[in-house]
């Protein structure tokens, strides 16, 4: 089994360079705004931040899932702190790689506000951006500069994915 999260802040690609990886690499995708629960959907539809306690079921979902996969899967989940992370991969016996679709406020800024059937306003981006910590050594994954052109971008994805793969 090899399982593989896009992680980032809103907007930085989790399901459209999901959809094109799992494709690529004959994988399944799961969005995991999907995993989310009403409560935490409402909440950040009207522009509140999630706190740790509202996470926490989201986390676990998301590495159930992970787990519960007998194949090769790729999941989207911001998974922004280390601890975030640390909690998918409590719930899941393999290694789990984490791509980190990453790039400036700015540019994510940009992208939040031309979506127009999001739930994820793009007022909360700086508490995203605030709340952010990169990958750390001893984590198995890569940071991915999601400015450069989408096919770079799902280019990148896909050699790290084909890299990591027995």
């Amino acid at each position: 089994m090899r399982c593989y999260v896009l992680m980032g802040v809103s907007g930085c690609g989790k399901s459209s360079i999901g959809m094109a990886l799992s494709a690529l690499c004959q994988m399944d995708f799961i969005d995991g705004d999907d995993l989310h629960p009403s409560a935490n959907i409402r909440k950040m539809s009207h522009g509140k931040p999630l706190d740790d306690a509202d996470r926490a079921p989201w986390l676990a979902e998301v590495g159930r899932r992970l787990a519960d996969h007998d194949g090769r899967v790729v999941i989207g989940c911001s998974a922004l702190k280390k601890k975030y992370r640390d909690m998918i991969r409590a719930e899941v016996p393999e290694p789990v790689h984490f791509l980190h679709l990453d790039a400036s406020p700015e540019v994510l800024a940009r992208r939040v506000s031309s979506r127009a059937d999001h739930f994820m306003p793009t007022s909360l981006l700086d508490s995203q951006f605030a709340t952010l910590e990169h990958l750390e050594a001893g984590e198995w994954g890569r940071e991915i500069d999601i400015a450069r052109p989408y096919r770079d971008v799902v280019a990148q994805s896909e050699s790290y994915v084909r890299g990591t793969m027995i």
